[in-house]
């Protein structure tokens, strides 16, 4: 009997906990919707840190794909980095007289060495550029979706495309009628 009680205690508990949680969600939309200055907070926030603009704004899910996206690009500009500097050191000792790297098999000319040196540092460059584009598409992220919280979709808002058709002349007419209550 003891154990029935307390599990509907928990039970009880667990419940009223939860609404509480959603409730202080609400209160937390409330406020940054209130709050003119919230996107801009959310772009500095993000600019500080990456993801915590999203975090600020409520949307902690797009904080893996942040990084995600950032991670990937550095390990892209890391990885192309230590292959041109490889390429690099390889042609430079050939060009020194030294036959005693690990391409000498694979690569014998000496402007294959330098074709391979290229691609690498063309893709690094490459990836660096995509470091600085999905740091800045994670500001802007933040901005626009902290901004968007502000957007007012209630349902005093309508737009309703309307084709009428007009028995005295016998034609169409398109038209839209805007619907707004204060």
């Amino acid at each position: 009997m003891y154990k029935f009680i307390f599990f509907i205690f928990l039970f009880f508990l667990c419940g009223q906990n939860y609404c509480q949680e959603l409730s202080a969600r609400k209160k937390r939309k409330i406020e940054l919707m209130s709050d003119p200055l919230a996107p801009s907070k959310a772009a500095f926030y993000s600019a500080i840190f990456p993801g915590l603009g999203q975090v600020y704004s409520g949307n902690a899910w797009k904080v893996p794909i942040v990084y995600a996206a950032i991670g990937s690009a550095v390990y892209s500009y890391v990885y192309n980095k230590r292959e041109y500097n490889k390429y690099r050191g390889i042609y430079k000792r050939r060009i020194s007289g030294f036959k005693d790297d690990e391409y000498i098999d694979l690569i014998p000319q000496n402007d294959k060495l330098l074709k391979g040196m290229d691609f690498h540092k063309r893709y690094r460059d490459m990836s660096f550029i995509f470091i600085i584009g999905t740091y800045m598409l994670n500001i802007l992220e933040a901005n626009v979706s902290t901004h968007l919280m502000q957007f007012n979709v209630n349902d005093d808002l309508s737009f309703k495309p309307k084709i009428n058709f007009e028995p005295v002349s016998e034609s169409e007419t398109i038209g839209f009628i805007i619907k707004l209550n204060l």
